[in-house]
């Protein structure tokens, strides 16, 4: 083989996935079918718990100072992240060049190797390889690896030549997006519903302003490329009445309300994340921040296969243990999100570009979000706050990510946050339990045993009732002592059989 596993795409999803790859100990080689970087906008931040993902591989400094903010919005109707904790604020003003910018240079630390101007043609899976050829600019090559990876945008090529379902609903209208330089526009940062349509444009500083602009009533024109500009500003001027046709256009796209999501995240040795996975409304931004947690919930567990910690066997009993469960987790706990995200964008669009018919809803909904328990729901679907993975037991931190405490650990100060900057496992001893570091022995190699005293916030702190919790390397808590049952049960069930003696 060439690689253990090919990447195809290097948007924010399959640069993160490079890195916790590489962090996993894997060979990966990522092909990319643009000669350089876009340099486009975009996504422009990133929600809280991407913020934390970053964190916790000590990729937020490399940001420089980051902006946040409570404030937020479903289908156009003002949410307030305050009634959570600052620390889930969300990252507003940084454009996604510069996070794929960061990603890179991350990742090629690291050692993967991005190569750019190269097309994926075909591919095939044969016995324990994959085939994949490429177009690239000496002409074609044939890359063998064990694993292949489709994280190449919501036109696919990988899910398209693998053979994936990708079933969902049918566009019904068509938006434009563009950056424009020029307009001296007035700022409409969540966006103003019109007669006709929505209109929205916040100003990104230099005289650049976002639109996003909607027309009610027109059909998605079948495009093979960018909507031209003078086609984005004739919008723009039938719904607000500016005539933005002076200015210029650095970028320009168009994309639907159409909402699909693929039947299985894998297929043998083939998976798909971020939007080659799903696409839908690019409402509340949620799109690249799902696309980078598919990353990271998927590199670890791809990881520990190949380096042949975790045995994989394609459609294995789902059980604790059993051979090829631990990479089949990944679509067991990643569709479900995905599938919520479709259904609340879905929801967002119809409260956001339906026409005066939805009004008495938007006035009931509203009323609901004047309520802390409604808002709190709302920021913590829209967020990816809310979710929980299944697994056995009821503490409440189970199957949810490890709150960012710090940690006392002989005198010196650390965190959760910095334990998993190596992306390994790591299994916090809260009670100085001998018992809990012999157990833990077998998985010395993959999992880090670290004694701390917890700094805890208060008695109604989940933290405050554990003696030991068992943390993976996507920052989510596998199991809790006490309350959850076996130890070595649940170690061999996410890291494999422990190493013979």
């Amino acid at each position: 083989m060439d690689t253990d596993v090919i990447v195809v795409g290097a948007g924010p999803t399959g640069l993160m996935l490079a890195g916790e790859l590489r962090l996993a100990g894997a060979r990966v080689v990522v092909v990319e079918r643009l000669a350089e970087p876009s340099g486009q906008s975009r996504g422009l931040g990133f929600t809280a718990r991407t913020m934390e993902v970053f964190d916790q591989r000590g990729l937020l400094g490399a940001f420089g100072e980051i902006a946040t903010s409570s404030a937020g919005h479903f289908g156009g109707l003002p949410v307030d992240f305050s009634v959570l904790d600052g620390i889930h604020f969300s990252a507003n003003g940084i454009p996604q060049w510069r996070t794929e910018a960061v990603l890179t240079e991350w990742a090629e630390r690291l050692g993967a190797d991005i190569r750019r101007g190269r097309e994926l043609t075909a591919l095939s899976e044969s016995g324990d390889l994959v085939e994949a050829d490429v177009q690239g600019p000496d002409g074609p090559e044939r890359l063998r690896a064990a694993y292949l990876v489709g994280c190449d945008g919501g036109r696919s090529t990988v899910r398209g030549l693998a053979g994936f379902g990708f079933p969902g609903s049918e566009p019904t209208l068509e938006m434009f997006l563009a950056d424009v330089e020029g307009c001296g526009l007035p700022a409409r940062p969540i966006g103003e519903r019109v007669p006709g349509g929505m209109a929205m444009n916040a100003p990104l500083g230099d005289g650049v302003d976002r639109i996003i602009v909607c027309e009610r009533g027109t059909a998605p024109a079948p495009r093979t490329g960018p909507p031209a500009f003078s086609e984005v500003a004739a919008a723009w001027q039938r719904l607000t009445g500016e005539d933005i046709s002076g200015g210029t256009a650095l970028w320009a796209s168009a994309f639907t309300d159409s909402a699909r999501q693929a039947d299985t995240y894998r297929r043998g040795r083939v998976l798909l994340a971020g939007d080659a996975a799903h696409i839908h409304l690019p409402a509340g931004g949620q799109g690249l921040n799902v696309g980078v947690q598919d990353a990271v919930n998927l590199g670890w567990k791809l990881g520990a296969v190949v380096r042949g910690d975790a045995p994989d066997a394609p459609g294995a009993p789902d059980a604790p243990g059993a051979p090829g469960a631990l990479l089949d987790t990944y679509h067991d706990e990643r569709h479900p999100v995905g599938a919520r995200v479709l259904m609340n964008t879905q929801a967002q669009g119809l409260l956001y570009l339906s026409g005066t018919e939805v009004e008495p809803l938007r006035a009931v909904m509203s009323e609901l979000m004047a309520f802390d328990d409604v808002n709190r729901h709302l920021v913590g679907m829209v967020s990816g706050l809310e979710i929980r993975y299944a697994a056995e037991g009821d503490h409440p931190l189970l199957g949810r990510r490890m709150p960012p405490r710090d940690l006392i650990q002989e005198n010196e100060k650390t965190s959760v946050t910095e334990l998993l900057h190596s992306g390994r496992g790591v299994l916090l001893d809260l009670a100085a339990s001998p018992e809990v570091r012999a157990v833990a022995e077998g998985w010395a190699g993959r999992v880090d045993v670290v004694t701390a005293a917890a700094h805890v916030a208060g008695d109604d702190d989940p933290v405050a009732s554990a003696d030991a919790v068992l943390v993976r390397p996507d920052g989510y808590v596998a199991w809790v002592s006490p309350g959850c049952g076996d130890l070595r049960g649940a170690l061999s069930r996410w890291f494999g059989p422990p190493a013979p003696a």
